[in-house]
Parts: C-alpha cells; structure tokens; sequence
C-alpha cells in the first residue's frame, strides 16, 4: 500500500488533493471555518471512497495549523468507514454498524487496524469498539477532534466517533503508543471528591488536588495549566500508565482531559528526555519492519505545544519522515486500543 498527504495552508482542498489518484480510504483534517464545505467537496471529488474526517491540525514534514490537510491511502488497501452515534448517552446502540464492517474487510489481527476520531465521552467509546475488535486482536489508534463533529462518507456528525477498518493487502500493520514521561516513584496518590462527568478531581490522599499540586512543585495557581507539560498525573491501568492532563482549576479541585474516578491509584509523572524517546521509537519500528509503506500518527496538542516551544516540533516531524512515508494529525486526547490517553503519540506502520 501507498500513503498520500497533501496540504492547502490556505484551506484550499482542490490543491490539498492534487495528484491524489484511485484513493481506496480518505482522512480529512480541516479547520472549523471550513470543516463542513470540506465534507461535501471531498465526497464530490472522490464519491463512494471511505472517509472519515474532524477539525484539527494535520502534518507531514510541516504542519497545517488552519488549512486542510488530507491523508489517503492506495494501492493495496481494503477499507470500510462508518460513524456510532449517541457517543454521549450509549454507542453501542450501533455496535452492529462496526460488526459488519471488521466482517466486510475480513481483518485480522496481522494485517488490519481501526482509525478513529472522535468527538467526545472517549473512554466510553473505545470500550465500546473494543468489544468488537477484540474477538479479531485488531488494534486501534486515533484521537479527538476539535468542535465535537466528525465526518465519514460525506456527512458531518456530532456527538460521535467516526472509524475506518482498514486492512493492508500487502504486508503487516502494527500500532504503538510513546510515552515521553516517567514516575517520580516517592509520589502517590489515591483520588476522591471526583466528578466523572465533568473529569473533576476534588482530592489526593484526601487533601485538595490543587493544594498537593502546587506544594509539590512550588508553583502558583497560574502556573499549573503550563506545569502540566512537564508534570501531568499517570493513572495506573495494569503495567501501563496512562497520562492524565490538567485542563483548569475549579476551587480546590483539578479539571482534567480525561475521566479520573474515586479510588483510582494515580502517580505524578515527569518529563523525561524526549528526544532520545523519539529516537527509541523510531529504532523499534525499524527493528520491526524491514520495509515499511506508511506510517499514521496522532500526536496530543500538548506534545506540539511543548515540542513547539522548545523548537523542536520541525525536528521532530524530520525524524520521524525517516520512517517513510509519515503523516499524521494533532489531536486533543489519544486512542490505543481500549485506552484514552493524553500528552502522548499513537500510531500505525504498514508494512
């Protein structure tokens, strides 16, 4: 298989397209001026190609900050594109929608990935896939959108999560997910006082959330939004540690990217050497993968903030183009598998 990528920094899909041919799976990444003109345009110009699409920065070697950008794939791909609706309220009401689709493709868990973007309530939908994806062992990577819409096979939705099967014809996928943080083991905490609904954190071994976090790093109330790229929080989930951002303060309490609930075992995390974590992983790949075609990331928005302030994101996006073919978009939360995570990198390589 093959991967495309073209760009319109003035949100022109007409050139962001040119040159793409007999595309067998189409990801649109638009901004929200344009986002909903873009759908129907795309579908015009490729009609019956599987789609999907949401509201966010797109990149390759550079990055498409309020244009379009538009990532296909060719030459080797089966694909099946389709939307669960109700993500907020129950998902599952349209399991069999994805069901027939892993069907449809015959996806297995060597050659087949899912992609999906989503508009919200993230942790509920990837549990809800995930039963399906499962029974096969096919994994799952993706993100959240901007403005809670997406897009797939030429309609807007809201309050949804839009997903591709797509299956490589030529070779082997396979997903993984980068973490530029570790523990700082001498801390520890159990919340409580949460507010799952609202992602709010009330307390840490019964103490105010915001109180612990600001006597531990002797910061100000101001500084804890930006204190979060280097020290988010990391939920236990097993042997793996999923990162958990501060959006804001509310009171004494902590409003996060992602659900937290009562009795979770959380842990401060600290920024570690990400250069050196990059180069790690794009080693593994290359261990992994003799050829490679395509590789599809997401990368969290406080990544390309943090990477942007310290001036690495173009070096960053360079690196990772010796992989091949790399393309990818900014996302507000990532997916793998049956896991949302933040301040983190998914991705998938296609052999």
């Amino acid at each position: 298989m093959k991967q495309f990528f073209g760009m319109s920094q003035q949100g022109n899909l007409t050139d962001a397209v040119r040159g793409l041919s007999r595309p067998q799976f189409i990801m649109l990444f638009s901004n929200s001026n344009q986002f909903e003109k873009h759908v129907v345009e795309l579908e015009k110009l490729f009609p019956e190609v599987p789609s999907i699409g949401c509201i966010g920065m797109s990149y390759d070697t550079k990055v498409v900050e309020k244009g379009v950008g538009v990532v296909a794939f060719y030459d080797g791909v089966a694909a099946a594109a389709n939307v669960l609706e109700e993500v907020s309220v129950m998902p599952v009401k349209y399991i069999q929608r994805l069901e027939e689709d892993v069907k449809r493709v015959n996806g297995s868990q060597n050659d087949t990935i899912c992609i999906d973007l989503c508009s919200g309530n993230d942790a509920c939908v990837l549990t809800t896939i995930y039963s399906v994806l499962k029974r096969k062992n096919i994994s799952l990577v993706g993100g959240t959108g901007d403005a809670g819409k997406v897009s797939a096979n030429g309609r807007v939705y809201e309050d949804a999560v839009a997903y591709a099967i797509v299956k490589n014809q030529n070779g082997k996928v396979k997903a993984y997910k980068e973490n530029i943080y570790h523990p700082l083991d001498q801390y520890r905490f159990i919340a409580s006082r949460t507010d799952k609904a609202n992602y709010v954190m009330g307390a840490l071994n019964g103490y105010p959330a915001k109180r612990v976090y600001q006597d531990i790093l002797h910061i100000t109330e101001k500084e804890i939004t930006t204190q979060t790229f280097k020290n988010p929080f990391g939920k236990i989930n097993g042997d793996d540690t999923c990162i958990v951002s501060i959006k804001e303060v509310k009171g004494d309490a902590l409003t996060c990217f992602r659900q937290v609930n009562d009795s979770d075992v959380l842990v401060l995390l600290e920024l570690g050497d990400y250069k050196e974590t990059v180069r790690n992983t794009i080693r593994q790949i290359q261990q992994d993968f003799s050829r490679i075609s395509a590789v599809f990331s997401v990368n969290c928005l406080f990544r390309y903030l943090l990477f942007t302030d310290n001036h690495y994101m173009q070096e960053y996006l360079n690196d990772m183009s010796l992989l091949g073919s790399h393309a990818g978009f900014v996302g507000y939360g990532e997916h793998y598998n049956n896991r949302f995570v933040n301040q983190s990198m998914t991705c998938v390589v296609f052999e």
